[in-house]
């Protein structure tokens, strides 16, 4: 059975910046094509898409992911109820254990219940967990196993229906990811660079002394970087369950994933740029990278955005011909002359006609509206 597969591929240039450092501070990299290059993780970016949804989608289509579960629906239970905050608390505890979330109290002392992990539940989850609860308590009787895993089963968040969830204690609450998101790497080799810094104490200035207050140095990189990522609407459409929903999703997936940027270091260099060019293409088969277009890495001394459009150009061609894969459609969004050879690659369109277009095609696929 066809499928319908959006794919992502975006060249970004960013200037000298610390997207994503290692636990020695120093700017995340990979060696690809024999080559070091600069790296950011999809962890790191799927979080930066994460807090851009907050700016564009109502916030009951969002969820939380948080070691504090019992914290958000005993809170719910309180305000929704007579019931007071330790009942409340305990009432939440004995749900998540009962429905296959092993929580118990990780800080001693505070007496704060938490789960091992990060749980990622949809509002209307916490607000139907709780209202289950109150219900159970008002009526005498026990909330079901089978009840609270139904409820965290329904009405997943947008957020969740795309990243998925893992819940350690029980796999039936699982939720696969629909999308998929790659590490950012550099079209072309780097070297980590240092910036040596000194701060000035203000009231000593004033006392003329002379000599900085603190000194201290930055890594940091500057890169083109090829990033992609890849949605399975069918996927998406599974875990909503709502046509309408899917089509919301799809778009401000593929908006946040061209908007969006991790933050890391962002004060030091003000580095946020916007892609140099997109290629968004809509697959039936299945979801192709095509990061094999910079496995030779791009050595050009006078900037690398106009030859990475050509190889990127070439390896979706080639792609499509030697594999029989060409896509049912590709939308580009690209900025001057420097991207001149996607210029003929699929409709041309700008942002906003991109989101159209695939919020669209999602819905007709769904025979939605």
């Amino acid at each position: 059975m066809p499928r319908t597969i959006i794919e992502l591929h975006a060249l970004q240039t960013v200037p000298p910046a610390n997207l994503n450092r290692d636990d020695t501070g120093s700017p995340k990299t990979a060696v690809f094509g024999g080559m070091r290059r600069s790296r950011v993780s999809s962890q790191s970016w799927k979080r930066a898409i994460r807090l851009d949804f907050r700016e564009t989608l109502d916030q009951a289509d969002l969820g939380w992911r948080t070691k504090q579960i019992v914290k958000l629906v005993a809170e719910q239970v309180e305000a929704t109820s007579e019931i007071g905050a330790e009942e409340a608390r305990d009432l939440a505890v004995k749900a998540f254990n009962e429905g296959g979330v092993k929580v118990k109290i990780q800080k001693k002392g505070d007496e704060v219940e938490e789960s091992g992990y990060l749980v990622f539940l949809s509002r209307n989850q916490i607000a139907n967990l709780a209202a289950a609860i109150v219900a159970a308590s008002e009526s005498g009787g026990k909330l079901e196993k089978k009840a609270v895993k139904a409820i965290l089963n329904d009405r997943h968040s947008i957020d969740v229906a795309l990243f998925g969830r893992m819940i350690a204690d029980d796999a039936s609450l699982n939720v696969d990811a629909a999308c998929q998101v790659a590490h950012a790497i550099s079209v072309h080799p780097v070297e980590t660079e240092f910036d040596y810094f000194t701060a000035v104490d203000d009231e000593k200035e004033d006392q003329d002394e002379t000599g900085a207050g603190m000194i201290g140095t930055v890594e940091f990189n500057s890169a083109t970087l090829y990033r992609y990522a890849n949605l399975d609407v069918d996927l998406l459409r599974e875990n909503l369950g709502d046509d309408a929903a899917t089509a919301r999703a799809a778009k401000a997936f593929v908006r946040s994933f061209v908007r969006s940027m991790p933050s890391g270091k962002m004060n030091t260099f003000a580095n946020r740029t916007l892609p140099d060019a997109v290629l968004v293409t809509l697959r039936d088969s299945q979801a192709i990278n095509l990061v094999g277009a910079f496995e030779q890495p791009i050595t050009e001394a006078n900037g690398r955005i106009e030859r990475a459009c050509e190889e990127l150009k070439n390896q979706l061609e080639a792609v499509n011909s030697t594999y029989n894969e060409a896509p049912l459609h590709v939308w580009t969004v690209r900025l001057g002359g420097r991207t001149k050879a996607l210029g003929d690659t699929g409709e041309q369109v700008d942002l906003q006609g991109l989101l159209d277009g695939v919020e669209a095609t999602v819905a007709a696929r769904f025979g939605g509206s």
